[in-house]
């Protein structure tokens, strides 16, 4: 069996960084679920049962990144996006439909703080 078990990121203010991703990733059911300091470096969890996401202080990641994270729904969608927006994201894509994708694709792109590219994106119909 093969899965993507975790993926982090560096970045430069851990703090603003955490609660941007908190806030952000809350709208959508994802939560930080650790917060610590190991060898120098707080690094902080997310997810849902165990952290899947993590985002670790130092310098920023290197190379461009896109991340998305599944949404239960459009508004859920949309919310991150708001959210992550008034948390000092930037606008990447606005929350629509991508049917180039596939119909039913609905996401919103914003940059992180650091510039990386994260969405939310839902697979329904609806």
């Amino acid at each position: 069996m093969s899965a993507l078990d975790h993926v982090g990121l560096s970045v430069r203010d851990y703090e603003r960084s955490r609660e941007f991703y908190k806030a952000a990733l809350g709208a959508i059911g994802i939560k930080c679920l650790m917060d610590f300091e190991h060898d120098g470096k707080h690094q902080a969890g997310f997810g849902v049962d165990k952290p899947f996401f993590w985002v670790s202080s130092g310098a920023k990641s290197l190379g461009e990144v896109h991340i998305a994270f599944t949404a239960s729904s459009r508004a859920e969608v949309e919310a991150f996006y708001a959210i992550a927006l008034s948390m000092g994201g930037t606008d990447n894509g606005k929350p629509g439909l991508r049917p180039n994708y596939h119909p039913g694709y609905y996401g919103a792109f914003v940059n992180d703080p650091d510039g990386h590219n994260i969405e939310a994106v839902y697979h329904g119909t609806d």
